[in-house]
């Protein structure tokens, strides 16, 4: 009896485990998807722009970009090793620090939402 209720926890465990890296995932692929975006406005901004202010504020975003991206790593590498190799049971505790990964990761969404509308409001003033 007591192995098949270690066995379900285990389960759940893992299945919780495994939810969170598939989140994690689709976290990931955004954050490169910035960073893409991030290379073609700094190119439009050497061609066109040409402000300062914009230059520095697409290297201050990239470098959020990268911290969020190696947080998030190392989250990666901290899930696949509990996966792997963890007894310890998903609880609050484990809930609440993904919730706050997925907090600061949509946080950056926003930042970078904002900044991107920044850069089109700036576009918006060249004509042909």
């Amino acid at each position: 009896m007591k192995t098949i209720s270690i066995h379900k926890i285990d389960a759940h465990r893992r299945l919780c485990i495994s939810k969170d890296l598939k989140e994690l995932e689709l976290w990931m692929q955004t954050l490169e998807s910035f960073n893409d975006e991030l290379d073609h406005f700094n190119s439009i901004e050497k061609q066109l722009i040409k402000n300062s202010s914009i230059s520095n504020a697409i290297k201050a975003m990239r470098r959020k970009n990268i911290l969020m991206m190696a947080t998030l790593c190392k989250y990666e590498q901290e899930l696949k090793t509990e996966y792997e190799y963890g007894k310890t049971e998903y609880d609050e505790v484990r809930l609440k620090c993904h919730l706050l990964k997925r907090h600061n990761h949509v946080k950056l969404k926003v930042e970078y939402n904002t900044f991107k509308n920044k850069i089109f409001n700036m576009l918006k003033r060249f004509q042909r």
